[in-house]
């Protein structure tokens, strides 16, 4: 072979080799796993934070059943089975698996220190010893961390804006999350500068959490705050059900609980942290070390209302809260 033509054939092969991993790349069935405490979707399908990490995924090329394979496991809002379903999943070898929440996210990092994790969101994993830090996460682990702030005070601000005369207010907290203890002691801090004194219910089931409302209605409670938890952010729709027949208004930090009945949200837009995972999710898939990958702390905190709830409770919605909400529902 003359010089002139082999050194075409090699330009020409050289050229073709990233084609073809590329075709490689496209055309290859990933396989990733989701941890999340919350309960599984009722009918069956996808919730809230599941639904919104796979538009995410969808709006970087992935999509279940053509090149995505994903293994859901839905601990139902019991954490005593979250280390069985982490120990599953890494045992599958996967090449990421994806979570939700500090005590899941603490079952991985304890069940494997070489399969990549991405947290889709939990307070404060630098705090609580997920992360090494925010800008160099070392080790596995790497995603977006829920900025650990006190939002109680404002919280309460916003109940007594709807009902001035609001004087007890519950707490709804569950026993089996270590973080919730500091929770209802931000409220305590807080409510008597308001003139309202704070009661604790508990509930880690979804009988508990009816229960917890009906003795909050019987201790003259006027209005629950719902503590951040991975169990209490899938039970949007009873925790509406439930407060509307105790007459007691809510708030939490889940927008979907607005959506489903709840009187309003304050705090960042977990859904959204979800979306946001998949690009983690893509750049490991890529080839990206998660120690390499910064965590991001979005510091946008959402204000929404559920008007015809307000309606229900008789209570009047300020117009000042109207023109700042960032979701009316009507």
């Amino acid at each position: 072979m003359r010089r002139r033509e082999f050194i075409t054939l090699l330009g020409g092969a050289a050229a073709a080799w990233p084609l073809t991993a590329r075709a490689q790349q496209e055309s290859r069935i990933w396989h990733i796993g989701f941890l999340t405490p919350r309960s599984f979707p009722s009918p069956p399908g996808r919730d809230t934070f599941s639904d919104a990490f796979m538009r995410g995924m969808s709006d970087l090329g992935y999509s279940e059943g053509k090149n995505l394979v994903v293994e859901w496991r839905y601990a139902d809002g019991d954490y005593k089975r979250l280390t069985g379903f982490a120990a599953e999943l890494v045992a599958m070898n996967l090449p990421v698996i994806v979570t939700y929440g500090t005590a899941a996210a603490r079952v991985l990092q304890g069940t494997t220190k070489t399969v990549p994790i991405v947290v889709a969101a939990a307070v404060d994993l630098v705090g609580a010893g997920i992360v090494a830090s925010l800008a160099h996460p070392g080790g596995n682990i790497t995603g977006l961390s829920v900025i650990d702030v006190d939002i109680s005070g404002k919280q309460l601000e916003l109940l007594k804006t709807f009902s001035p005369a609001m004087s007890r207010v519950a707490v709804l907290l569950n026993p089996g999350n270590p973080a919730n203890p500091a929770v209802l002691k931000h409220v305590q801090a807080s409510a008597p500068q308001l003139g309202i004194e704070a009661m604790a219910v508990n509930a880690a089931t979804p009988q508990a959490i009816e229960n917890a409302l009906a003795e909050a209605e019987q201790q003259r409670a006027s209005a629950v705050i719902v503590a951040a938890d991975a169990f209490f952010s899938g039970q949007g729709p009873l925790i509406a059900a439930s407060a509307l027949q105790h007459r007691l208004a809510t708030v939490s930090i889940y927008q979907d609980h607005v959506r489903a009945g709840c009187l309003m949200n304050y705090g960042q837009n977990v859904a959204e942290f979800h979306r946001r995972a998949a690009r983690y999710v893509d750049r490991i898939l890529k080839g990206d070390k998660p120690e390499d990958l910064p965590v991001e702390q979005p510091t946008k905190f959402d204000l929404a209302i559920n008007l015809k709830t307000a309606k229900a409770l008789n209570l009047t919605v300020p117009p000042s809260l109207l023109t700042t909400a960032d979701e009316v529902i009507e």
